[in-house]
């Protein structure tokens, strides 16, 4: 009996030993959720009345919320550039959307992203993970560029997209309140294939059961996964499910943002549900959700920010973002606030690598990113250590009402600078005091502004130019 004992004790030990470090090799799968012109205050969790967002909110309740968090960009290409990279979109002359060959040439903007770029999801893949992309893409094959090279250059085993992006894609079909079927974007079949037609209002449907599929997959080969979903359906046109089409378009153009971020929410919610109910993967999934750029004007709000989509101001570059992971954040800040941690998209890839295990660190591997891990994760309330730079998209001097716009950004600190390419027209805010930029207090600190006014410049002409 005595020999039973030990026997039984010592396999304990062994099979524990063995689970525990099993345990700690696990790498974290990835999802990130990449939101189309979503605005700071759109989510409910985050302060919208107007309409409800429950899945995601669910999110925020489990997870952390975090309130001073940037993309880097205040438009749609470039902002997906430095999320995708961790490095400032200017450094590959993305500074806008990605247009006609013509339009790019006139702005000095390449067609697309170089895929040498050190893209997050080719470093994953390279640490053991397999990554698929599901939703727009927006950085490189669009309009007349047909050459850009596929999502699969990028670091991408596969990938399912839009009107775009190269390769396989959901293209949009629309209804409106009489029934009348339309379609929208039908050049895009030149973009390669295989081409679905679906309503509009169901593409994140089609996003989500690919996503769901391809983890699905993942889990069975034993294998962590890096996933994008980009969703796009709270980006103008809007075409809510036609059985709310006609109502929501009698509310306008928020009604019908309204109706499709309400829709968006209940598609994501099948991925959030599909995760949260098998144990393995809510336990070691880490789900990220935020939004590329501000709001449309006279569709999404970002709350007491000031300015919109293509802004410079608080509105255009600065995004509610959640982040989800039971097993894997701090369970003593699980549904709370961070008001206080000031990091950007372009930290991302540093952290994620970190938290995957990656290799790829190194000093000479070019990065704008720090890792944040930590914060992410909510052990620390830590922020970026070095200023977030912004330089306004070229062809949007003049926009949503706005005349004369600053050409460069920079927040530093408690701080941010606006001012233009010259450092003219100064702008300086106490960001955490005022975060509605009304009181500018150049003339109270005339040194830091000159302080943040050779940062910024410098920045900007350390950046090439096609």
């Amino acid at each position: 009996m005595k020999k039973v004992l030990i026997l039984l004790i010592l396999f304990s030990f062994y099979y524990l030993q063995g689970h525990s470090q099993t345990k700690k090799d696990y790498k974290p799968n990835i999802i990130l959720i990449f939101i189309d012109d979503m605005g700071w205050a759109d989510l409910s969790s985050f302060g919208n009345k107007d309409a409800q967002t429950p899945n995601i909110d669910k999110l925020a309740a489990q997870g952390i919320s975090f309130e001073q968090f940037y993309v880097n960009s205040p438009i749609c290409s470039p902002s997906r550039v430095a999320i995708s990279t961790g490095t400032y979109p200017q450094r590959w002359n993305i500074t806008s959307y990605l247009d006609h060959e013509k339009n790019n040439r006139a702005r000095g903007m390449a067609d697309w992203l170089d895929p040498s770029a050190p893209m997050l999801a080719k470093s994953l893949q390279q640490t053991g993970y397999t990554t698929g992309h599901f939703g727009k893409w927006h950085m490189g094959g669009q309009r007349d560029v047909t050459d850009a090279p596929p999502i699969s250059a990028y670091g991408f085993d596969e990938s399912l997209t839009n009107f775009e992006g190269m390769g396989a894609k959901l293209l949009p079909l629309t209804k409106d309140e009489t029934g009348k079927v339309g379609k929208i974007w039908e050049d895009a079949e030149k973009l390669g294939g295989p081409h679905t037609w679906m309503q509009r209002s169901e593409i994140t449907t089609g996003f989500v059961d690919a996503a769901i599929d391809f983890i699905g997959r993942a889990k069975e080969n034993n294998k962590p996964f890096y996933v994008n979903v980009w969703p796009d359906d709270v980006h103008s046109p809007y075409w809510p499910p036609f059985e709310e089409y006609g109502l929501a378009k009698k509310e306008g153009k928020r009604g019908l943002y309204l109706a499709v971020l309400e829709a968006m929410d209940k598609q994501v919610g099948k991925l959030v549900d599909f995760i949260q109910s098998n144990e393995d993967l809510r336990d070691n999934t880490l789900i990220l959700i935020c939004s590329d750029n501000g709001p449309e004007m006279g569709a999404g709000r970002a709350g007491e920010l000031k300015g919109y989509k293509t802004h410079l101001y608080e509105g255009g570059i600065r995004s509610s973002l959640i982040v989800w992971g039971p097993g894997l954040i701090d369970k003593d800040v699980e549904g709370t606030r961070n008001e206080e941690s000031v990091f950007s998209a372009i930290d991302f890839a540093p952290s994620l690598l970190k938290l995957a295990g990656s290799k790829k660190l190194s000093a000479d591997k070019l990065t704008d990113g720090e890792d944040v891990s930590m914060t992410i994760l909510g052990k620390s309330r830590g922020s970026r250590q070095a200023p977030i730079f912004y330089s306004r998209p070229p062809d949007r001097k003049n926009y949503y009402g706005i005349e004369n716009l600053p050409d460069l950004a920079v927040r530093d600190g408690n701080w941010k600078l606006l001012c233009d390419y010259d450092g003219s027209r100064p702008e300086l805010y106490n960001i955490v005091e005022d975060p509605g930029e009304t009181k500018n207090l150049t003339e109270q600190k005339p040194g830091l502004t000159q302080s943040l006014i050779k940062k910024v410049t410098s920045w900007y002409v350390s950046m090439p130019q096609l």
